[in-house]
């Protein structure tokens, strides 16, 4: 009963930390677009001048180098979540509800 009891509660967290990932990617997403110029005119499609390097785009990089991050994260959760739930233990399933309920909730 113990060793249930942990399963439960272990998957309930990674159900909590999945849900958890996926907002924090879209937070993250929200602050990528915003670090975009403003213009999409010819001047800022245009490659930039040597020594002339805009911090935005820099930005936008590191951005997107912790979205894919987030998403490696989230999938690797969620497949581990998924191969937890196809155990086909009742238990384990109403855990990986709860905490995904939890986690969107939180």
């Amino acid at each position: 009963p113990a060793g249930m009891a942990l399963s439960v509660l272990v998957i309930l967290l990674l159900s909590v930390l999945y849900e958890a990932v996926k907002m924090g990617k879209a937070v993250l997403l929200r602050r990528a677009l915003l670090a975009l110029p403003r213009s999409l005119s010819q001047e800022a499609l245009a490659e930039p001048q040597e020594g002339n390097s805009d911090p935005a785009q820099g930005r936008w990089f590191w951005f997107h180098v912790a979205q894919t991050l987030f998403h490696v994260l989230q999938v690797v959760l969620g497949y581990m979540v998924m191969l937890a739930v196809m155990s086909y233990n009742a238990w384990i399933f109403l855990g990986a509800i709860a905490g995904s309920t939890l986690g969107y909730f939180m």
